[in-house]
């Protein structure tokens, strides 16, 4: 009997160990070995979710692979803590409900959290299916409908994390948003929404910290950029940006919020944007502030408003006309040159109830293409620092 007992043992750990192994190569966890089908219509977040609690509980680096071909998959989280390093390889293309009434747990589409160590990879793409069937619900500015819609892809609480060679593709609002995120390095993106598309944002930041964006291309309906409050120690580099809204710090003052400091925007190009590097408060804000920002060594192609702080930032025009309670300090505009397409090509609006401190303008050289005269410049409420050459001339100065 105890024989038997022990074969018995024996073949039921031999069972599992194999089962194991099919699942599992070296710590790989494909999701085709867990019943996902590249056949571009069976929703595989079952088969996702199953490779993902089996790489998460791995005391070893782990990996979750998605591969070539077209996958549905419905709304995810995949959640830590993990036991060690785990990365998410995805390189077919993943594609959303389009139906946004699918979405019934919170406005995103796929979310990572609590992760420690993490990396997301691969040539793959999340494509959002917005299109009219979203898009139209969210017209804040138009109407005032601000319905919250999925995004895309949310990080919550991720720490020491990279990002690299993925592709958005309209999503029904923002791409890609960050939150209470730390370390994370975000490579070679790519962000694809038409100018038309509300709200979405390439990639949102709020309350996270040591954030790097580089080397990406993002086209879409809103900013390229945007870094909200508590955004701290960011730094986007070799971005291209167009179509969207430019790379905006803000808009910030509609709630309590945390400071925004520690903002690096460099070697970036902006083609065809209705703003390039921008700042922007409410007005009739709370107190918050905003400092320590440079902005260095960028292009503009045709873009209008190429530089701007804006503290009376008020879409659809139905704010409290009072200042802005948003302090900004120690900004710096350098090297910035191209073409504008409006008139106004450097604009510093401050709050008139907390001026302005420390903005640096120097070697500005933007020329106006339209036919309206040459460019010109406009500022209230600071004393810029110029330095450099100025084409326009900054803030009233003359020859």
């Amino acid at each position: 009997m105890a024989l038997e007992l022990n074969v018995l043992a024996l073949s039921l750990l031999f069972l599992f160990a194999s089962n194991a192994k099919a699942q599992s190569d070296n710590g790989v966890f494909d999701v085709m070995k867990f019943g996902a089908k590249a056949d571009g219509k069976t929703d595989i977040s079952q088969a996702l979710m199953a490779a993902w609690r089996k790489a998460c509980a791995v005391a070893s680096p782990s990996k979750v692979e998605i591969p070539e071909g077209e996958y549905m998959l419905s709304q995810v989280t995949l959640s830590g803590p993990c036991k060690a390093s785990v990365e998410v390889q995805v390189r077919g293309t993943l594609k959303a409900p389009a139906d946004p009434s699918k979405f019934n747990n919170g406005p995103t589409w796929v979310t990572f959290q609590r992760i420690d160590h993490f990396t997301l990879s691969g040539a793959g793409t999340f494509d959002g299916q917005g299109g009219k069937a979203a898009w139209t619900q969210n017209d804040c500015k138009q109407v005032g409908r601000c319905n919250k819609l999925p995004i895309n892809l949310r990080f919550n609480a991720v720490t020491n994390g990279l990002v690299r060679d993925i592709t958005s593709v309209d999503s029904k609002q923002t791409h890609i948003n960050l939150l209470s995120c730390k370390n994370i390095t975000f490579a070679n993106i790519t962000v694809n929404a038409p100018a038309q598309s509300p709200n979405t944002d390439g990639i949102h930041i709020g309350r996270s910290s040591g954030i790097n964006i580089t080397d990406s291309r993002i086209s879409t309906g809103d900013d390229c950029v945007s870094l909200g409050e508590g955004s701290q120690k960011i730094t986007v580099t070799r971005v291209t940006c167009g179509p969207g809204h430019g790379i905006s710090v803000g808009s910030l003052g509609r709630y309590r919020e945390d400071p925004v400091f520690g903002i690096t925007v460099a070697n970036c190009t902006l083609i065809n944007t209705s703003n390039g590097v921008r700042v922007k408060t409410w007005p009739a804000s709370l107190e918050g502030i905003a400092s320590d920002m440079h902005f260095e060594d960028i292009v503009m192609v045709n873009v209008s408003n190429p530089v701007l702080i804006d503290q009376e930032y008020c879409p659809g025009n139905k704010c409290t006309k009072a200042p802005s309670r948003v302090k900004i300090s120690n900004v710096s505009f350098k090297n910035i040159r191209g073409t504008s397409a409006t008139r106004v090509a450097v604009e510093l609006t401050c709050s008139n109830g907390i001026p302005c401190e420390n903005v640096e303008i120097g070697d500005i050289n933007l020329s106006y293409i339209g036919t309206e005269g040459p460019a010109t410049s406009r500022c209230s409420n600071v004393k810029p620092i110029i330095t450099g050459k100025q084409t326009p001339l900054a803030c009233g100065l003359t020859l």
